[in-house]
């Protein structure tokens, strides 16, 4: 099992999750992060003030799929996180030893798996 964690811009999130979605990656999780790299600070301009802002806002996706699987998801964050500018981001993958389903105990890639039947809604 592999996890790919990627930085990203915001506007390329919806579609990286619809298309992993139509491929049958349906579970993954999101936070909004914020970091700097190579980009460093940019200058901005507020009601003729100059404004550096050192961290820029991004998402983080992080999503755990099969050894076999995981080319496909870095190559669709690729395709739609890569604009060429700086800023567009990273993404690492890094081995998953183990994984467990709190709700039934169920170990290793059956966690991975889509759960059959009807969605369940949140609570």
């Amino acid at each position: 099992m592999k996890k790919v964690e990627a930085f990203i811009r915001h506007e390329a999130f919806e579609p990286i999750r619809q298309e992993l979605l139509e491929r049958g990656i349906p579970s993954l999780s999101i936070s909004e992060v914020k970091g700097s790299g190579r980009q460093k600070g940019v200058v901005e301009h507020y009601r003729g003030a100059s404004l550096t802002v050192n961290v820029r806002p991004k998402l983080k996706i992080e999503c755990v799929v099969d050894d076999s699987e995981k080319e496909l998801v870095v190559e669709t964050i690729l395709k739609h996180a890569r604009t060429g500018s700086i800023g567009d981001g990273k993404i690492f993958v890094l081995p998953v030893e183990e994984a467990i389903r709190i709700r039934t105990g169920e170990e290793g890639e059956d966690v991975l798996q889509a759960h059959e039947g009807p969605e369940v809604p949140a609570v």
